[in-house]
């Protein structure tokens, strides 16, 4: 299902928000929406030696369901084979690495985030 541009400027602030938490978490950002055939990886960040692939999930209107439990089995395998492609391309295959989910509410005021490290793993 395409998303419109009033859902895709929400994914983007939804983003923005991930990445100002991350770097306070002294991550730094090494690239964003990065496509890899298998999967768009949201942010890549690196954690002092650890690659970390950052999937963002926000919601921005009230809902039972919580925006990081969307991140499903498909979705995390799809990120894996992305994450390992992309870790290939660059030569990076020895790197440790690991999967995170930043999850952002963007119906609270100010947006509430929750930062789940190491949600899955390949």
């Amino acid at each position: 299902m395409a998303q419109g541009p009033h859902s895709t400027e929400k994914g983007r602030q939804g983003q923005k928000l991930a990445e100002k938490f991350l770097r306070k978490k002294r991550m730094r950002i090494l690239s964003r929406n990065v496509n890899t055939g298998p999967a768009e990886i949201d942010l890549v960040a690196r954690d002092g030696r650890v690659l970390v692939f950052v999937e963002v999930r926000s919601r921005w209107s009230q809902s039972d369901v919580r925006p990081e439990e969307t991140v499903n089995l498909t979705k995390q395998q799809r990120l894996v084979r992305g994450a390992k492609a992309f870790m290939k391309f660059r030569g990076w295959e020895d790197r440790p690495s690991r999967f995170d989910v930043v999850a952002v509410d963007g119906f609270t005021d100010p947006p509430t985030i929750r930062y789940i490290p190491d949600a899955f793993s390949a």
